[in-house]
């Protein structure tokens, strides 16, 4: 059983439907958060996060979240950043094809739920600050909180504005807000941020990074004791913040923070940032990775993060924002809870069949156990499934099995896809191949021969032995074979 795709749920209407729907899904072609669950939490903490796909990691298997673009303005200026309007070609962080009105935000919102059976969360996330802009953001949470009663709500702030609204968000209800932290240091935040605009005046240097440092941690201290959950996002630029992030982890881990994401600098010249412009290099995997690693001892690190547009559509790692700009949309839409409802009916059944699984999988294994490290890269269209086609993926999941069990470690983002219109790129192949260096077995749903003949020749195993199989299952069957031990599976 394969997950259901999002363009093959827009016009089914029935839970027999979908899992129907689920059993034909698969590609034919041969050319080409935390991860905490319900045993590791309490029970209401669990109840909030199940669904959205920024706080678990297994949720963004399954749910997706939808940014609107209504809060254009922002108090500060960071290095990184350079907000860019009706730009359909960049995937990053403060770039929108439009910018939106809370009214176009609610038809939007209720045309994307009405096709979009996934969707669970509604952020927003700029394209300036959420907070800043404030007007606009109330008014959009409030119209579609009215129309969606059961949509959960984000804020994504650089936290500058955050201290001001805490207690109109608890009121709101909403209980999931992400804080924009690089810095603990103002003596390093001022190599980040030119500017802020704070009570009338503009600052920078120094004491500009002071008073940002301050209202982050009042924020996020606030937050923390109105029982809301915080996810902070930190940018890791080499050279200014890579060797100050653990500082960074220990202080919101010690006020509260939830999660902590580490997430690579984006510094592409072409996207007119000082960084890029300046040459500010991005990390490498390997130093994300160690990065993360020395930050593993604090708040729970989140790695299943694509820093998404500030009006991206659908699940983590796929945006179909494209398709529901507002000339595409209908003038008058009225919600229709049936699809939804129904996908999470299939989600409980499906989640329900992967715990069995995962335990069947366990248990026909043996039990001896072996000291070996297996590092696997999978290619998945989600489901938590061994689901996608090696020429089709944009990035691969990476996972580490040892005897003490299959955990889930982040992502290897690609350039691009290898398949472009049924053929294959070889200098794609390259980069995908540089991408993948020191994992040991590649999981896809197919492979062609040529790609296939090509990785193994650079020594990396592919497989598509397991196609549609749960990614634990798949890999826990591997090791297995290879070592004559069965990792435990650890919560998803």
């Amino acid at each position: 059983m394969a997950f259901v795709p999002l363009d093959a749920l827009t016009t089914t209407t029935s839970a027999e439907a979908m899992r129907d729907a689920i059993s034909k899904t698969g590609c034919s072609s041969t050319s080409c958060g935390s991860d905490a669950g319900p045993a590791d939490l309490p029970p209401d903490v669990w109840a909030r996060i199940k669904d959205h796909p920024c706080y678990s990691e297994e949720a963004h298997h399954f749910f997706a979240r939808m940014h609107v673009a209504v809060a254009p303005a922002c108090n500060i200026q960071c290095h990184y950043c350079n907000r860019k309007f009706d730009c359909a070609n960049e995937s990053r962080p403060g770039v929108v094809s439009e910018r939106l009105s809370p009214e176009e935000a609610l038809r939007k919102v209720v045309t994307v739920a009405n096709e979009v059976p996934q969707l669970s969360v509604l952020g927003i996330a700029g394209p300036g600050d959420a907070l800043f802009d404030w007007t606009r953001t109330k008014r959009t949470f409030e119209m579609v909180s009215e129309a969606i009663p059961d949509i959960k709500l984000c804020v994504s702030t650089n936290g500058l504005a955050l201290p001001d609204h805490v207690e109109e968000l608890a009121a709101m209800k909403v209980d999931h807000v992400t804080i924009t932290i690089n810095m603990v240091d103002p003596a390093i935040g001022e190599k980040i941020y030119p500017w802020i605009y704070f009570e009338g005046r503009r600052y920078t240097g120094r004491e500009a990074s002071q008073i940002l440092h301050e209202r982050q941690m009042l924020g996020l201290e606030m937050l923390v004791k109105r029982g809301i959950l915080v996810k902070v996002n930190s940018v890791l630029i080499p050279g200014i913040n890579d060797a100050h992030l653990p500082a960074v982890n220990a202080e919101v881990t010690k006020r509260g923070a939830f999660l902590h994401n580490i997430m690579p600098l984006i510094s592409d010249p072409a996207h007119g940032t000082h960084f890029g412009l300046t040459g500010q290099r991005g990390p490498t995997h390997a130093e994300l990775e160690a990065v993360q690693a020395e930050c593993g001892g604090g708040a729970r690190l989140m790695r299943h993060c694509r820093q998404c547009r500030a009006d991206a559509v659908g699940l983590l790692g796929e945006d179909r924002g494209q398709s529901f700009t507002l000339d595409r949309i209908a003038e008058t839409v009225t919600y229709d809870a049936s699809k939804r409802d129904a996908y999470r009916d299939v989600v409980a059944r499906e989640r329900e069949d992967r715990e069995k699984a995962k335990e069947a999988a366990m248990q026909n294994l043996g039990s001896t156990a072996a000291a070996a490290e297996l590092l696997v890269a999978v290619a998945t269209r989600g489901g938590g499934r061994v689901n996608q086609h090696f020429g089709h993926a944009r990035e691969f999941q990476l996972y580490r099995a040892t005897p003490e069990g299959i955990a889930f470690m982040g992502l290897r983002r690609l350039e691009d896809a290898y398949c472009k219109d049924g053929e294959g790129e070889a200098n794609i192949l390259e980069s995908i191949i540089a991408a993948l260096q020191g994992v040991d077995l590649v999981l896809v749903g197919k492979i062609g021969d040529s790609p296939k003949g090509k990785l193994e020749g650079a020594g990396l195993n592919v497989s598509d032995e397991y196609a549609h199989d749960y990614i634990e299952t798949a890999i826990s069957d591997y090791y297995a074979r290879k070592f004559g031990a069965a990792p435990r599976a650890l919560s998803a």
